[in-house]
Order: C-alpha cells, then structure tokens, then sequence
C-alpha cells in the first residue's frame, strides 16, 4: 500500500519539477537565442509616451500608492464572486446565502481595518 503512495509522491515531485525547470529553461536560455539583440541607446532610454525623458528613470512612489491599488484589486475581485451568485441566487438557495454575507462581511471587516490604519487618506 505505501508504494501507491510513494509512486503518487514521485508523480508529483515530477510535475513540480518541471513546472519550475521549463519555464526557466525557456526564459533563461532559449529566449535568448529566438529574440533579436540589436541595442541601440534610443531603445535603452526611459520611455515616456513618446516625449523626451527627463530625469532619472528609477523615481521613489509613495507606497500608498501600492496599497490603494491592492485595495481597488481586492474590491475588484469582490465583484466578480458577487456577480454570479446574483445571478444563480435562486437556485443557490439560504446556504449560498449565508457564505456570501460571510464574505462580505469579512471584506468589511478589512475595509474598517484600511479605514483605521489610515491607508484611504491623502496626505
């Protein structure tokens, strides 16, 4: 019996295997050998929209920026699980139900905790 389980191991241990070997064999080495290298110093210059780059190009952000935007993704995602339970809600039934006011609310709990932190202002 535990040769069923170590043969099912070694199946995975493959999988993960090359799940990791090949995309890094295929960016490392062979996009190398299929992509044109031709530097010239226009390309390795900071693109801005077509206009000339002014300053360096490694600037600072605030990093509530990040987090606004983790926020958005977050509440973004929200819709996308609210919009086909609204839809089935019928067929769904009180359990259906119960799941997303359990899912709402703990967006809502992480929404007072952002609130609390001070991560929605300005400064």
């Amino acid at each position: 019996m535990s040769d069923i389980y170590t043969n099912n191991y070694v199946i995975v241990a493959i999988f993960l295997i090359l799940g990791v070997l090949l995309p890094v064999a295929t960016v490392s080495f062979v996009g190398p050998l299929l992509r044109p290298k031709k530097p010239t110093r226009e390309k390795q210059t900071t693109y801005e929209s077509g206009n000339i780059p002014v300053g360096d190009s490694w600037v600072r952000f605030n990093v509530k920026y990040y987090i606004f935007a983790l926020m958005f993704v977050i509440f973004d995602v929200e819709t996308l699980f609210l919009y086909p339970w609204a839809v089935a809600y019928k067929e769904l039934g009180l359990f259906a139900l119960v799941e997303m006011v359990i899912f709402i609310s703990l967006l809502v709990v992480g929404l007072i905790y952002a609130w609390r932190k001070k991560v929605l202002e300005w400064n």
